[in-house]
């Protein structure tokens, strides 16, 4: 972490802003502690577009990996369904469950909910993510 203290922060759900980000069918709501932390720390509420278009099975992220220290995040509402290096089978994850992905896992989301709504937390801020053509081959762990 860094030594700088980190600075007071709050997000008020009266003034929250949804924004397409990385996936163009979720909409992102930053939770502006970035700032506050001086880079080492994002988190945000990510949700299904309302008004997308289309099959929500259709809409996969395709491998990657994102070249970060640490992501986790919570399922507030609906459900989704991931791929994972070194996990047999797919894995999904509904309302109340919790997903530490290690970092610079293998992953690929395959489908969601319409409702879908999850918080996700990752260091650093700012990371780069990468397409990965295909999944590690070793034991699941």
């Amino acid at each position: 972490m860094s030594n700088e203290k980190q600075k007071f922060s709050a997000s008020y759900a009266k003034d929250a802003v949804y924004e397409t980000g990385l996936r163009d069918f979720m909409e992102y709501r930053d939770l502006g502690i970035a700032d506050a932390t001086h880079g080492q720390i994002r988190a945000h509420v990510i949700r299904v577009k309302q008004d997308r278009t289309g099959d929500q099975d259709l809409h996969t992220t395709g491998l990657h990996q994102h070249l970060c220290d640490f992501q986790m995040f919570y399922v507030l509402k609906g459900w989704i369904k991931f791929v994972y290096e070194g996990q047999e089978g797919e894995s999904t994850f509904r309302a109340g469950d919790c997903v530490l992905q290690p970092a610079r896992i293998v992953h690929n989301e395959l489908a969601c909910s319409d409702d879908l709504e999850i918080l996700e937390i990752y260091s650093p801020a700012v990371h780069e993510t990468h397409a990965v053509d295909a999944m590690p081959e070793h034991a699941a762990g």
